[in-house]
């Protein structure tokens, strides 16, 4: 006896992720609801006071970190695939090592090195005199050398991904046309590697803008610091939402603009011959400059500020700072984490199967409202969440439970964008042939379906629990009272410059993260 193939998806699935979706994306609505409901003089007096400096500080945070990553990051992912030197298997996965460090982890370590009689700034008197000043964390500059150490290993895998897999005919048919070196890079390379370039930006800048812990603690004044400011230090809910929406237009502006240039960008290989790049062996001299250019940028990204946290730790475990609440401080992240990536996988699994199964035009606008996260900065979302459930349900205002929601509209993007690949990768043909053996629907997705994209939805869970263990802001102004988590503690020590007593929750971040993104790109070295 056989059972006929459903054609249309199942009422009960389809409405729980029609549901879903209408939530996730119910934040973002309400948001611009308060925002364009506000009156013309709170936007006028804003406008006059605040906006134009802010727009202004986030562009421009936003170019200097792009440029300085697309710098580092090409430079570096050439130099280990063009080149044979010595320690390059080693090099190839230690840059990817700044990934492990929170950004405002990394901003607290920097505001204490190049602070005022920081120890950079005495190394540099030792040798220029006592009047010589060095670069402070706490400016525009300072912010973005930070922000920059933190997000070049985007540009460097992607980057490295394209060269690994680009065809050198094309720069072997320009050398013999007559091209320099130097032009063929500029005009065949680089062009070829400009899909990956700008899909690697486009996660930098993004992150950049919507960062709130690195320019919290350098005092650096962008739309997302701006609106944190507005909901804790002036309790001005219109303010933050007319910022809000701006943040969130910047955003959307952004990803058209990188959308539309990437349909533009498209290239395909037209030549028959593929060869793949070979690596040119390196003498003494070269080898010795490449490890020393690494060095520099992979020790001021991890290893001194890895270092500086262990001393500091030491330190503070040696006065006895640490007491029975630092092991809450590990529960309370590990449980909100667990949790987060726990329902983001329930929530995410309907949404990312529709689509891959039943493409229709309602699905996957369902999958891609729920990617309506990307551009909810935590600030933003943790507003829009704070007013909703303080007039839709205030029996969970201040809960775990608002703390959890908040993860999940923020983070579930990062578990979609593995669940659904994984999804596609199984052909719906094995769960046909489940169904004519009489298996349900349910039953076949539970027995044949799942367990072959085991892997997919457990990077998904470890990209999820990694991101709401670091998440700063919607914690801060969501958690309930006397509920810290290690990022908590990290930013409220930090802000204090008690740096040692910050030292063991930030370090306590950076090990946990560490085996998850070894375990993330282990795949990736393997392919090379």
């Amino acid at each position: 006896m056989t059972t006929a193939i459903q054609r249309t998806p199942p009422p009960p699935l389809a409405v729980f992720a029609f549901t879903v979706a209408g939530l996730i994306t119910l934040p973002l609505l309400y948001v611009s609801y308060l925002a364009l409901s506000a009156d013309f003089a709170v936007w006028s007096r804003l406008w006059a006071t605040r906006i134009p400096e802010l727009l202004s500080n986030t562009a421009w945070l936003a170019v200097g970190v792009a440029a300085g990553s697309f710098v580092l990051g090409v430079t570096l992912a050439w130099l280990v695939v063009r080149f044979e030197f010595l320690g390059r298997r080693v090099w190839e996965w230690a840059l990817v090592l700044p990934l492990a460090m929170p950004t405002y982890v990394l901003a607290y370590v920097y505001t204490h090195l190049l602070g005022s009689g920081g120890p950079v700034e005495e190394a540099w008197q030792a040798l220029v005199g006592p009047e010589g000043r060095i670069l402070s964390a706490q400016s525009y500059a300072g912010t973005t050398l930070v922000m920059t150490l933190d997000t070049f290993p985007f540009v460097y895998l992607l980057s490295r991904a394209a060269l690994l897999n680009l065809n050198v005919s094309y720069e072997e048919m320009a050398r013999a046309c007559g091209a320099s070196r130097l032009s063929t890079l500029f005009r065949v390379t680089l062009p070829l590697m400009r899909p990956a370039i700008v899909a690697s930006l486009s996660l930098v800048i993004l992150y950049v803008v919507s960062d709130f812990g690195a320019v919290s603690l350098l005092r650096y004044q962008t739309l997302t610091y701006a609106v944190y400011q507005q909901i804790t230090g002036r309790y001005d809910q219109a303010a933050a939402s007319v910022l809000s929406l701006l943040l969130v237009l910047f955003a959307l502006i952004f990803l058209v603009a990188e959308r539309w240039f990437r349909q533009r960008s498209r290239f395909y290989q037209t030549i028959g011959r593929y060869r793949i790049p070979e690596r040119k062996p390196c003498g003494p001299v070269g080898t010795i400059l490449i490890t020393a250019y690494s060095t520099l940028v992979l020790g001021a990204a991890f290893v001194i500020p890895t270092l500086l946290l262990i001393q500091w730790s030491v330190a503070s475990v040696a006065q006895g700072a640490l007491d029975a609440r630092f092991v809450g401080f590990i529960w309370n992240s590990a449980l909100l984490s667990g949790l987060a990536a726990t329902f983001g996988v329930l929530v995410g699994t309907p949404l990312a199967y529709l689509a891959s199964r039943w493409p229709s035009r309602l699905n996957v606008l369902c999958l891609q409202a729920a990617y309506t996260g990307y551009v909810l900065p935590g600030p933003v979302g943790a507003l829009a969440l704070l007013v909703l459930f303080s007039h839709l349900a205030p029996f969970w205002y201040g809960s775990v439970t608002i703390l959890v929601i908040a993860y999940i509209v923020h983070f579930l993007p990062a578990g979609l964008q593995s669940m659904e690949p994984a999804l596609q990768q199984v052909t719906p043909n094995l769960e046909e042939v489940a169904r004519s053996l009489g298996l349900g629907l349910f039953r076949s997705i539970r027995r044949v379906t799942l367990p072959l994209v085991r892997n997919g939805f457990i990077v998904a869970w470890v990209l999820m629990f990694l991101q709401s263990l670091k998440e700063l802001p919607a914690t801060l102004l969501l958690r309930p009272v006397g509920f810290d988590t290690l990022a908590v503690r990290v930013w409220l020590e930090a802000s204090e410059e008690y740096y040692q007593l910050a030292a063991p929750s930030a370090l306590l971040l950076v090990l946990l993260t560490l085996p998850a993104l070894m375990l993330l790109v282990s795949k990736d070295w393997r392919a090379a």
